[in-house]
């Protein structure tokens, strides 16, 4: 008999919870449904972000039809109105929803304290739609403030308030402080006509972190501008003011703008189920050791919604992204079981790794670790473990597709340096310009390819020379040669015909990679000089060329860079790097060399890739893939003959056009989009995240 399962709230609990239901019962008449009233899920963490423009607003935006495409959970769009738990049903504005299970993870909500006219004169930042409203609201401030004439109405519109120094109110005191400047400079406004003030009612900020990192906290804010008034209570918010308790003293203060980000309760649909079942502080709902209402068995609560202290704590868990997602996966564990009869109940036992927060885009603290074992971060640390952790969230829920994504909104296209890393990774170059780079790397490619035709790779087996020509080489470097018998000198004989062969041919082709035509020539040469070495054999011969780097590491591969000459004689096209992985040459040798047919498939694809590289770089078409299938060429290259210094700009070219070069100017400008909607339709590739917005 089929089992229903309905999850109220698609947020962080509720989205993995939905996940992994489908994951683990997909092989069992269930019915997943997961119900919210935005058709995607919010980073609610990168909130601020939005609010102060740092980032797209999609960018804290997930599609929870993208999230769930291919997989057994059906996506309801409807603003949940009641619970009825005595006959299963869940009630929504547009449907009723019977279930055998419900998992209740509606979220949280701003909390006001009673506080008079705080939910009616402050800006809130608590949903996407907060964001926005925010982001907007900021700047047509600063555009007003422009036009303002005299300057003490000036001055109070640029006044914000963030109300709440815990991790959402610094967050976005941090992020319009950095952005401040920006509008400024923008709407050609002083820095000092703006007012920034962090206020709370808590002695020191982000009370959660240690003293230390909280007065790092402090000292942050005020070299930014911020202004900290702690130990004072809001009292009264009014449309151009606020006034608050200090001291036993009230102050009045004109204001611009107020944000509210003072605290949360459970959302609104989790207090009305709180009627039925036992509720806590915060309308939060008391659950036992498997994450279940004490009142019903059926009914799971995670995430925010949930209340719960851990066996050896004090305090229930923290309403927190990390302990949304450890009870996602204790709830998904208990409700298979309870379906299956398989296994064990799992009791939640949350092992949280700390906290961080961000202020600005560059600069961050974090005290993190394992239970008990806590340290601090420096600010670089910090931040990059910020974005760590939302990239392993985000392989949990969209893979790829998110990450890409994240990557550009984060690192690629952000503006006015505000990442930890600067602004040294975001395009800023019209990818026009890398049209005429990206024409000569086809032709050269092009070029290549037939010169083997004409060399005979078509007709003949040349591999054995094509890598025995260079494995010589590098021998007669590696292991130069002495004057003591005639064996050193049928082997420096040997070593200086090859050595000429590579050189000669690497002036006629400008140094193209010795895994090309010079080693072909090479092997030639070599063959010549093996027939002659009788007769060098009493010739005094010294050895060519010099080591600069022979590196073995843990007998996995080595790292070989030498020159052809001497040091002082040297150019760039005497300098030779290879990768000599035992793996990749006892598979060549055992494989390839010792049968002629698998030689001749060899070449043949390689020259046809060649050719059809050089053609798709020229023509413009797959620009993309072929860039990519040129960069595994020369990896293969340098890890079987290796390439001359002269011949890496290749692969450096071959980068510079991997992503957007291909559609300037160009057949891919028409192909790629309609070929990537044809993709994004495939099920397996929608199931597997394997494609970018």
């Amino acid at each position: 008999m089929e089992k229903k399962i309905v999850i109220v709230g698609a947020g962080y609990a509720g989205i993995l919870t939905a996940k992994k239901l489908a994951k683990k019962l997909k092989k069992h008449d269930v019915n997943i449904t997961i119900i919210d009233r935005n058709p995607f899920h919010t980073m609610l963490t990168e909130l601020h972000e939005v609010a102060a423009n740092r980032v797209d607003e999609d960018s804290i935006k997930i599609s929870l039809k993208k999230v769930f495409a291919g997989r057994k959970v059906n996506v309801k769009l409807d603003s949940v109105t009641s619970i009825d738990f005595d006959n299963k049903t869940v009630i929504g504005t547009n449907e009723v929803y019977p279930y055998d299970y419900l998992v209740l993870a509606a979220g949280s909500k701003p909390t006001f304290f009673g506080v008079t006219g705080a939910e009616e004169y402050s800006y809130k930042l608590w949903s996407y739609d907060d964001a926005v409203l925010l982001k907007e609201h900021i700047m047509n401030t600063f555009r007003a403030a422009s036009r303002e004439t005299k300057e003490t109405e000036r001055k109070r519109i640029l006044t914000f308030y963030v109300v709440g120094a815990g991790f959402t109110g610094v967050e976005m005191i941090g992020e319009l402080a950095e952005y401040v400047p920006i509008l400024c400079e923008k709407f050609e406004i002083k820095r000092s006509d703006v007012t920034l003030v962090n206020i709370d009612g808590l002695s020191r900020p982000i009370p959660n972190l240690p003293e230390k990192l909280s007065a790092k906290v402090t000292k942050r804010l005020e070299k930014m501008g911020v202004q900290l008034i702690l130990n004072a209570f809001v009292t009264n918010v009014g449309e151009d003011f606020i006034e608050f308790k200090q001291d036993n003293k009230i102050q009045h203060n004109s204001i611009g703008t107020i944000i509210w980000a003072a605290g949360i309760q459970s959302s609104e649909i989790t207090n009305k189920a709180g009627s039925s079942l036992e509720v806590q502080r915060g309308g939060r709902i008391q659950v036992d050791q498997y994450l279940r209402s004490t009142k019903n068995e059926n009914v799971y609560v995670i995430g925010d919604n949930m209340y719960y202290i851990p066996e050896g704590e004090e305090r229930p868990v923290p309403q927190m992204v990390e302990n949304c997602e450890q009870s996602a996966d204790t709830a998904a564990h208990n409700i298979v079981n309870a379906i299956t009869g398989n296994g064990k109940m799992e009791i939640y036992k949350p092992a949280f790794h700390g906290v961080m927060v961000c202020i600005g885009g560059r600069y961050g603290v974090a005290h993190v670790g394992l239970p008990n074992h806590f340290f601090s971060l420096p600010s670089f640390f910090a931040m990059f473990a910020k974005h760590f952790i939302n990239i392993i969230y985000f392989i949990q829920v969209l893979g790829w597709n998110k990450i890409f994504s994240y990557v550009k909104h984060e690192f690629l296209t952000i503006r006015n340096c505000r990442s930890f890393v600067g602004g040294h990774f975001s395009n800023r170059t019209p990818s026009f310009l890398l049209v005429p780079l990206r024409i000569w790397l086809g032709a050269v490619w092009l070029f290549e390819g037939i010169m083997k035709i004409v060399e005979g790779w078509f007709t003949s087996s040349k591999l054995t020379g094509f890598f025995g020509g260079a494995n010589s080489w590098y021998d007669s470097i590696l292991n130069p040669v002495t004057n003591n018998g005639t064996t050193d000198g049928v082997s420096s004989a040997t070593t200086a015909a090859v050595d000429t062969a590579f050189k000669t041919v690497s002036v006629v082709t400008k140094a193209v990679p010795v895994t090309t035509d010079a080693v072909s020539s090479a092997s030639t040469a070599a063959g010549s000089a093996a027939s002659s070495a009788a007769d060098a054999a009493n010739t005094v011969a010294t050895a060519v060329g010099h080591v600069i780097t022979n590196f073995d590491f843990l007998g996995l591969f080595k790292v070989i860079f030498v020159s052809g000459k001497d040091l002082a004689s040297s150019t760039l096209n005497d300098f030779a790097f290879r990768l000599d992985v035992p793996v990749m040459n006892w598979f060549v040798n055992t494989f390839i060399l010792p049968y002629d047919n698998v030689q001749m498939i060899m070449q043949i694809f390689i020259v046809v890739a060649e050719i059809l590289i050089g053609l798709a770089l020229i023509g413009v078409l797959f620009t993309s893939p072929a860039a990519a299938f040129s960069l595994v060429l020369q990896f293969m290259f340098v890890c079987t003959t290796g390439l001359y210094l002269g011949s890496f700009w290749m692969i450096f070219a071959a980068i510079a056009v991997l992503i957007g070069a291909g559609r300037s100017l160009g057949f891919d400008y028409y192909a790629m989009p309609g070929l990537k909607k044809a993709w994004k339709k495939l099920p397996i590739i929608r199931k597997l995240y394997l494609y970018n917005d």
